[in-house]
């Protein structure tokens, strides 16, 4: 078993900076030797046992790079129960995200970080499944250093954003700063953690689950 670990929050400016990248660190030798396909497979069964998007969601997902768990056996799922899925397309850096269409089968357009984007029209989505380094039972989210998901995050607050990991990337705490997003819940291989809640109106899509 990894040992979590222990940070505390709030920080410094400086001292964020620092224990932002230490963890990173931290968090990409843990989750390296993972079988990415095999805990996607066990992590697709809790989603659709214990976290199902409500009927007719559009659902953002992420094509693993690197070690990411990968999400791929969910989004097949999801598009088979007649869920729209679109995929993040890469801004210039200091803007949020947007996403397009896309369907297992659809052509893909490489792109910067090593991402690849759909050819699809744009759509703004209900629920989106989002990578990172770690988490934290808050929704406390790592992620890689530009942004793009707290950004897209701040800009969608009715959105219900669903982490996607492996288990052995839950930490103490994550170092986290005034314009860091939590996550509504987090899927790993093992389950599903529901965590401290976003601001919602009642009855909205961030509501459920």
């Amino acid at each position: 078993m990894t040992t979590p670990t222990a940070m505390v929050a709030p920080h410094s400016p400086l001292s964020l900076d620092e224990a932002k990248r230490a963890a990173r660190l931290h968090a990409l030798a843990v989750r390296a030797n993972h079988d990415a396909l095999a805990c996607g497979i066990a992590l697709a069964e809790h989603v659709l046992r214990h976290c199902l998007p409500p009927r007719g969601a559009v659902v953002a997902g992420f094509l693993p790079i690197g070690d990411e768990i990968d999400v791929r056996p969910l989004l097949q799922a999801l598009h088979d129960r007649g869920h729209p899925l679109v995929l993040p397309v890469t801004p210039a850096r200091g803007l949020p995200l947007c996403f397009r269409l896309w369907t297992p089968d659809a052509e893909l357009i490489e792109e910067r970080f090593g991402t690849q984007r759909p050819i699809g029209p744009e759509r703004v989505p209900d629920v989106l499944l989002v990578p990172m380094l770690a988490f934290d039972h808050h929704g406390h989210r790592l992620g890689y250093g530009a942004g793009y998901y707290d950004r897209t995050l701040a800009g969608l607050p009715e959105r219900f954003a669903l982490g996607c990991a492996y288990a052995a990337q839950r930490v103490d705490a994550v170092p986290v700063g005034p314009y860091d997003i939590a996550l509504d819940a987090v899927a790993t291989e093992t389950g599903v953690v529901h965590c401290r809640r976003r601001s919602a109106t009642p009855g909205s899509i961030s509501s459920w689950g």
